[in-house]
C-alpha cells in the first residue's frame, strides 16, 4: 500500500509545483495555434511556420545543449525519439491541420492521445484497461462526432482532421518520452538538455521536410490579420517562439517529472479549452452549440480515461495508459 504523505511533505508540495508546472504548460501551448494561423493567411506555409517556431527555439536552448553535450552520448535514442516524435511530428501535424481546419477542432483532435495511450495498451500490448478508462474512451470518441459534426457527412477537411489525429499520434510520444528517467533520481537525464537536444533534431527534420530557402521571408517584415485587427508578423513569431516552444516545453516536461504522464495529461487537456477560447475570442472562430458539447465530452473522456490510471506498482488491470507508459519508460531506460 502507498505510504501516507503529510500536507506538509516534500512530495506534496512537489505534486503542487507540478501541477503549476502544466498549467502553465497548458496556458503557453493553448496560445501556438492562435498566433501561428493569422502567419498562415499571410501567406507563410504551415512548415515553415513550424520551422521558424522550432528552429528559434533551438538556437535560444543551445548554451543548454552545449552544457548537457554528454546526453549525445548517454541517451541518443531518447533525444532522437523526442526530436522526431514530440517536436517535429507533434508541431508539424498540428500547423499543417491548422491550415485546413479551426484551432479549437485541431486540438480536441489531438486530445484523443488518451484513447490512443488505452488502444496501446489493450490491443498493442493486450493488457486489460479497467472499465472506467474504456468509458473515458467512448466518450472521447462520441464527443469527437460531435466536434466533426459527422450528421452533416463529415463537412471539415478529412486531411486536416487526419493530420490533427497525427498530431495526438505524437502527443502519446511526448508524455511517454518526457517521463523517461523521472524514477533514476541524480541518473535521470536533465530534462533541460532533453528539450535543447529535442530542439535541435526536430529543427534538422523539419530543415529537411520544410525547406526553409523556398520560404517568403518578407512576410516576417510585413503584419499578419488577427480578426481584424493588424499585428507585426514578428511579434507573433517571437511569442510562438519563446512562450509556446520554449517556455510550454521546459513547463511541460518538468511536470511531467513531478507529476507523472496520466496526472500531467489530464491537467494538459486544458490546452485544448484554453485554444478555443482564445480562437474564438481573437480569431472570430465560432463554434456551434454541438461542438462546443462534443469538445466537452472529449475533455471527460480524457479526464476519465487518464484518472482512472492506477498508482505505482498497484496491480493488474492496468488503465489509462499509466502502466503502459511507464513500461515504456523502463524500457528505454533499460535500453
Amino acid at each position: 500500500m502507498p505510504v501516507p504523505i503529510s500536507a506538509s511533505s516534500p512530495a506534496v508540495h512537489g505534486r503542487g509545483a507540478g501541477l503549476g508546472l502544466a498549467l502553465l504548460s497548458a496556458l503557453a501551448f493553448g496560445g501556438s495555434g492562435v498566433a501561428a494561423k493569422p502567419l498562415i493567411e499571410a501567406g507563410l506555409d504551415p512548415l515553415h511556420v513550424v520551422w521558424l517556431r522550432v528552429a528559434g527555439a533551438a538556437v535560444v536552448m543551445l548554451p543548454l545543449a552545449v552544457r548537457h553535450r554528454a546526453l549525445v552520448l548517454r541517451r541518443p535514442a531518447l533525444l532522437a525519439g523526442f526530436g522526431l516524435l514530440a517536436v517535429a511530428g507533434v508541431q508539424a501535424c498540428y500547423f499543417a491541420a491548422l491550415s485546413r481546419i479551426p484551432v479549437g477542432v485541431a486540438l480536441l483532435v489531438e486530445y484523443l492521445a488518451p484513447a490512443l495511450v488505452l488502444g496501446w495498451v489493450r490491443f498493442v500490448q493486450r493488457r486489460p484497461v479497467t472499465r472506467a478508462a474504456a468509458l473515458g474512451v467512448v466518450l472521447a470518441a462520441g464527443g469527437l462526432a460531435c466536434v466533426v459534426e459527422v450528421w452533416s457527412g463529415l463537412s471539415f477537411d478529412a486531411f486536416g482532421l487526419l493530420l490533427a489525429l497525427g498530431a495526438a499520434c505524437c502527443q502519446v510520444g511526448y508524455f511517454v518520452l518526457s517521463d523517461q528517467g523521472s524514477e533514476a533520481g541524480e541518473r535521470a537525464p536533465d530534462p533541460l538538455g532533453v528539450i535543447a537536444y529535442g530542439l535541435l533534431v526536430g529543427a534538422l527534420v523539419l530543415t529537411a521536410v520544410a525547406r526553409p530557402w523556398t520560404m517568403d521571408w518578407s512576410v516576417l517584415t510585413g503584419s499578419a490579420r488577427m480578426n481584424g485587427t493588424t499585428v507585426p508578423a514578428v511579434a507573433l513569431l517571437a511569442w510562438i517562439v519563446l512562450v509556446a516552444t520554449v517556455v510550454a516545453y521546459i513547463t511541460g516536461v518538468l511536470s511531467v517529472r513531478r507529476l507523472s504522464p496520466q496526472v500531467a495529461g489530464v491537467v494538459a487537456c486544458l490546452e485544448a479549452v484554453i485554444a478555443t477560447v482564445l480562437a474564438w475570442v481573437l480569431l472570430g472562430e465560432h463554434l456551434s452549440a454541438p461542438q462546443i458539447v462534443g469538445g466537452a465530452v472529449v475533455l471527460l473522456g480524457a479526464y476519465i480515461a487518464q484518472s482512472s490510471a492506477p498508482a505505482k506498482g498497484a496491480a493488474e488491470p492496468v488503465a489509462a495508459g499509466g502502466g503502459a507508459e511507464r513500461e515504456l519508460s523502463a524500457r528505454g531506460t533499460a535500453a
